[in-house]
């Protein structure tokens, strides 16, 4: 087993990949290769960049975890616009927005634990 692999935070965050592809399963099609590609991809880097991160020095380390977070704000504006749009209901978009914001608090706090 890897080390990140131990991390709750990535396995949280690998939840949320699984939340963000059955919810993008219901989209409209014409979205496959506009917002649901998008969404997608954006889930999927906060994972990675946790993983890939995991394998550097504290300062790159730090680093990746501040992209996994922007991937998370990156969520969170692709869910305004799918709410806007009527592709998910408002108890759909809260349950996945806050857990954007749990994503983005428990790197937050990887990011701090790093340099204590």
């Amino acid at each position: 087993m890897f080390k990140f692999e131990e991390l709750r935070v990535y396995q949280e965050a690998l939840l949320f990949v699984d939340m963000i592809y059955g919810i993008t399963q219901a989209w409209p099609k014409d979205e496959i290769f506009g917002l649901i590609s998008q969404f997608r991809r954006a889930a999927t880097s906060v994972v990675l960049n946790i993983a890939e991160g995991s394998s550097r020095g504290k300062k790159d380390f730090s680093h990746f975890l501040t992209m996994s977070k922007g991937s998370c704000f990156e969520c969170v504006a692709i869910l305004t616009i799918a709410k806007n749009k009527t592709y998910i209901k408002e108890k759909e978009f809260s349950i996945a927005y806050e857990q954007c914001l749990k994503l983005a608090k428990m790197i937050s706090a990887l990011q701090k634990s790093l340099y204590e």
